[in-house]
C-alpha cells in the first residue's frame, strides 16, 4: 500500500507522469482540484488529451454555461475551455492520454 495526500500534490494532481504523483502512468492523469468562488483557469486547449471534469461540490461555469454537482463534462481535443468557479467548488480531472505539455493558452 501507498499513502500520500492531496495537500502533497501540485494543484490536486495526483495520477500521472509527474513529480509529486502518488501513481505514476503516462496512461491519464488524475486530480481532484478545489477553487474558492472567483478562481478561474485560463482559456486553453489541448492537443492530444480529451479532459473530462466531475464536479463533485459547488457550481462552475465552463464555456459560459453552468455545471453543479454530478455534472460530468467532456473537452476534447482542440475543443477551447474557460473555467470560473461560481461559488466554493471541487472537481475531479481525468486527462486521458497523460500528456505532459500538451496545455496551450488561447
Amino acid at each position: 500500500m501507498k499513502r500520500s495526500h492531496i495537500d502533497a500534490m501540485t494543484r490536486g494532481w495526483f495520477v500521472g507522469a509527474f513529480s509529486p504523483t502518488l501513481f505514476d502512468t503516462d496512461a491519464c492523469e488524475v486530480a481532484y482540484k478545489k477553487y474558492k468562488a472567483n478562481d478561474k483557469e485560463d482559456r486553453h486547449y489541448h492537443k492530444i488529451a480529451t479532459e473530462i471534469t466531475v464536479v463533485t461540490k459547488g457550481k462552475i461555469k465552463m464555456n459560459d454555461e453552468i455545471f453543479k454537482e454530478g455534472d460530468i463534462v467532456i473537452v476534447y481535443p482542440y475543443e477551447e475551455v474557460s473555467f470560473e468557479a461560481i461559488e466554493d467548488s471541487s472537481n475531479v480531472v481525468i486527462k486521458l492520454p497523460g500528456t505532459l505539455n500538451d496545455k496551450y493558452l488561447v
